[in-house]
């Protein structure tokens, strides 16, 4: 077909059905789009169908949702669904409002420990529209000035934060070229320019079969030169407005003059910390995909990176901090890279973490302090600063009570923290933990606690205090009781049902903790 011939495109738009998202609150939505080229007598010339889906992500959709309501606002706004199907949509919305989370236990686990993708910041934002095959003149933006060397950037980065785009964009060694020049060239003059590059390498770094690639242009290397230089940055900033609210303010209390300068001080080094901080996050994320690789990861080790991460909990951004964590939990199953922790005092900086409001940022800090309690030095220095309380606190929490115990049992193994036990509420909570314990047997590290302090006398006189000490005492007598009646030949209790009521009633002690 001649280009000349082709006069006409008709698109034809053809709705389907409509599912729900395996796993998340939102309706998909299939339809097949027939594009046809008519020639100049409108005859059809060549025609192509593709099968597509569009999701329609429901934020707003909880237990109080109005789902009629919100039925109609879905087919009123999405053209791809025809009205006559509202009654299947508000039938699937009610299934969506209704449906449990299906995550397993491990998957919450997995999926919460691992950090979130940095979102899009600022400066990667942009009204263009990226366009694949428009990749030579985005190319040709990084050979101009700072500000098109910026816009250039996030159009490719446009492209990247797509995966159908990455194995195009690795055939295009001329770009992968020029932005890895033009990151080691100008990472200084420009924040944001320097953000988008980096990202749009972590984009490549999420999928191991490129690692190599982002090896070839030394990014990783460049990356921990950059992390360097920002964090002595930050430290500069700090002291330099230290200094200036202790010459204003201080000095000069009643200058209101001078307050005002030192207040427009603050907020432009907040603007700026908000900035060093996406950069810090995405490039310390690239480095951490790379270090999938333990031979990556020693060179790392060889460059200083966990002093870097270390000087990075000092930070208030939640999404750094967890990443920072992560980092450092990976990072500590090694003697080498425990031992720089243990320089940087480590434990000095995790401990204002321990509690915090932000669940995954706690999680996270509490595996990192079980890596790190197996350390004896380590352990003495969790009971300096305060950690026990803290621990103890968090023992009534489930989604925290394993991970804080087994951090609080290598503390118990220590005879001289033994008796600081006694100071907290542990020993009533463990006991009450050991009554509702619902398995046949009883935790490991829950009853492997429990000796320990039992080993010390003012926690054995708490054990025994209160109703504990006579329920253990009377369960055991029953299990006695039970295992000899049942054991003995041709001999039957018709009473076990009565010993179960007097348990229950009693002790709220059900027949799955007998000791059979």
């Amino acid at each position: 077909m001649q280009g000349e011939d082709a006069r006409y495109l008709k698109r034809k738009v053809k709705g389907g059905n409509i599912d729900v998202h395996p796993s998340e609150k939102a309706l998909i939505v299939h339809y097949e789009v027939e594009a046809t080229i008519l020639g100049e007598m409108g005859d059809p010339m060549l025609g192509e169908r593709k099968e597509c889906q569009k999701i329609i992500r429901l934020k707003s959709l909880n237990a109080n949702t109005d789902i009629s309501s919100l039925a109609r606002k879905v087919v009123e706004e999405c053209k791809l669904i025809h009205p006559s199907k509202l009654a299947e949509v508000e039938q699937l919305l009610y299934y969506l409002q209704n449906r449990r989370d299906t995550l397993s236990a491990k998957e919450k686990k997995e999926k919460s420990s691992k950090p979130k993708d940095p979102p899009p910041f600022e400066g990667m934002e942009i009204d263009e529209v990226a366009n694949i095959n428009d990749m030579d003149e985005y190319i040709e933006l990084l050979y101009e000035d700072i500000p098109d060397k910026v816009r250039g950037s996030a159009l490719i980065l446009q492209l990247a934060r797509n995966p159908d785009n990455l194995e195009e964009l690795l055939l295009n060694e001329t770009a992968l070229g020029a932005l890895a020049r033009v990151l080691r060239e100008d990472w200084k003059q420009s924040v944001e320019l320097a953000t988008n590059i980096i990202y749009i390498f972590f984009c490549f770094s999420s999928f191991s079969q490129f690692h190599g690639l982002i090896t070839h242009y030394k990014i990783g290397a460049l990356c921990m030169n950059i992390i360097d230089h920002e964090l002595k940055r930050h430290e500069l900033w700090q002291e330099e407005l230290t200094k200036k609210k202790k010459a204003d303010i201080l000095v000069y209390p009643e200058n209101q003059t001078l307050k005002k300068e030192y207040e427009k001080t603050f907020k432009k080094y907040q603007g700026l910390v908000v900035k060093q901080e996406q950069l810090l996050r995405v490039a310390l994320y690239l480095l951490l995909n790379l270090a999938e690789d333990t031979r990556t990861e020693l060179k790392m080790r060889n460059k200083n990176i966990v002093h870097m991460l270390v000087k990075a909990l000092d930070r208030d951004n939640f999404e750094l901090l967890i990443l920072v964590v992560s980092f450092l939990k990976k990072l500590s199953i090694f003697m080498e890279n425990k031992n720089d922790m243990v320089e940087m005092d480590i434990i000095d900086k995790l401990v204002k973490m321990i509690p915090c409001e932000h669940e995954d940022l706690l999680n996270i800090t509490l595996r990192l302090l079980l890596n790190l309690s197996f350390d004896t030095g380590l352990r003495n220095k969790m009971v300096q600063v305060g950690l026990l309380p803290k621990l103890t606190s968090l023992l009534g929490n489930e989604n925290y009570k394993q991970v804080a115990m087994c951090i609080l049992y290598h503390i118990s193994m220590d005879d001289r923290f033994k008796s600081m036990f006694a100071y907290t509420d542990c020993i009533p909570q463990l006991m009450k933990m050991l009554l509702e314990c619902p398995d046949e047997r009883v935790d490991l590290e829950l009853i492997s606690f429990c000796i320990n302090l039992a080993a010390n006398k003012r926690n054995v006189q708490l054990i025994c205090e209160g109703e504990y000490c006579r329920v253990y005492s009377r369960l055991l007598i029953m299990s006695k009781i039970t295992n000899n009646s049942c054991t003995e030949k041709g001999l039957k209790i018709d009473y076990l049902d009565l010993f179960h009521f007097g348990l229950r009633s009693r002790y709220g002690i059900e027949k799955k903790t007998w000791l059979c």
